[in-house]
């Protein structure tokens, strides 16, 4: 490759794209406010109504709602653009977040009024998520893509990382509301910087009326094997990672006597050996052998887990969060059809957040056997489900 090639396909080159470093720093803002978010919901809920089951209700609401509505959001984000859309979820979020912090300082908030309101923020999750990982190959000169890939996944290990980190240490300072409003700062915040942005230029398939579409990429992605085998393997592997969401904190509340510091440290280590997971994996051929390392990243999850059920010190937690994080972290698996794929894969979440925090009220040791026993099954539809080779369209 000749010198003025390299710096052709150069990340020089991509940051010069227009438009481009203004979008990937509202991405990192709004991946960031989501990662703060996601924690901080839960210990704000632990903290102020003191029930794990309710916590695990709330992060159902969430975001079962927007996966419901994804095949939708699809078909919107093609033909009404993707700037305006993400602007709007973006502000939403934003101001129900402060409508939360609000209502908690004036003694007004119930669990009656927070189910509603993180539910109307869940409905338009889908135009940010998936807007945001849509917008990359279309502002971006096709030789750059695999540049512009590499800088997206860092869009995500890094808030991984650093999300709870800052929601563990906000909430441990000041309480969970700091650290939910400055997860609202950063949502709008990112709604700012992408003010003026152009939307990019696609001719999307205006025939067919939004309802029927939107119910052709469902069907397009239940009728494809592989999509609907990774989509079933992978829901199956969140319902059991999700004892995390609310077992994390109430093991290291009530087995270790940590603060929500702690909580935020532990997730944060897991994002970091997800990254050097990854990197790991992406170093392997693996052409041929994405089933089995797919399943084989679920068995190494379904170990950890069962490890945080009998741990009793902060060194065997740690070690649990470091082994989940090296073996899930590469089994990350990202128009109509790719909303809803995405959010089906991530199905298992809600339900299973739901699920954990009836399960963490009862018995914190077997809400992570269970959890452990559904991701070594996903571990089995992997291989079950998905075919060994693809041959369709």
């Amino acid at each position: 490759m000749t010198q003025s090639s390299a710096e052709v396909l150069s990340y020089r080159a991509l940051l010069a794209v227009p438009s481009f470093r203004r979008f990937l720093g509202a991405t990192l803002l709004v991946r960031t406010a989501a990662a703060i978010w996601q924690l901080g919901l839960v210990l704000f809920v632990l903290q102020k109504f003191h029930s794990p089951a309710l916590a695990g209700l709330t992060i159902f609401f969430s975001i079962a709602p927007g996966i419901l509505i994804s095949p939708l959001a699809g078909v919107l984000l093609d033909r009404h653009g993707r700037i305006r859309l993400m602007l709007l979820d973006y502000t939403i979020a934003g101001l129900t977040l402060v409508l939360i912090v609000w209502l908690s300082a004036t003694g007004h908030l119930s669990a009656g009024l927070l189910i509603p309101i993180v539910a109307v923020s869940s409905l338009t999750n889908p135009l940010g998520s998936v807007g945001s990982r849509s917008m990359f190959p279309l502002i971006v000169p096709r030789p750059l893509w695999d540049r512009a890939n590499a800088l997206d996944s860092i869009g995500y290990t890094g808030p991984a990382i650093v999300g709870p980190a800052l929601a563990g240490a906000l909430t441990a300072a000041r309480g969970a509301e700091l650290a939910l409003l400055v997860s609202a700062v950063m949502f709008v915040a990112a709604a700012a910087v992408l003010i003026g942005v152009a939307e990019p230029q696609t001719d999307p398939d205006l025939s067919e009326p939004v309802f029927p579409a939107a119910l052709g990429a469902l069907r397009y992605v239940l009728r494809n094997r592989s999509l609907r085998g990774i989509a079933a393997a992978i829901s199956v592997a969140n319902l059991g990672q999700a004892a995390l969401t609310v077992g994390l904190p109430v093991l290291v509340f009530d087995r270790l006597h940590g603060g929500p510091a702690l909580v935020g440290q532990l997730w944060a280590a897991q994002g970091a050996a997800g990254v050097v997971g990854s990197l790991l994996v992406g170093k392997l051929n693996t052409e041929g052998k994405e089933r089995q390392i797919l399943a084989w990243t679920m068995v190494g999850g379904a170990v950890g887990l069962g490890i945080l059920a009998m741990a009793g010190s902060w060194w065997e937690v740690l070690a649990a969060m470091v082994l989940l994080g090296a073996f899930l972290g590469p089994s990350d698996v990202v128009g109509r059809a790719f909303a809803v794929s995405m959010n089906l894969n991530y199905a298992g979440l809600p339900v299973g957040s739901a699920i954990s925090g009836q399960l963490v009220q009862r018995s914190l040791v077997l809400a992570f056997i269970v959890g452990a026993g559904l991701t070594l099954f996903s571990a089995w539809l992997t291989l079950a489900l998905i075919p060994a080779e693809h041959r369709e369209a």
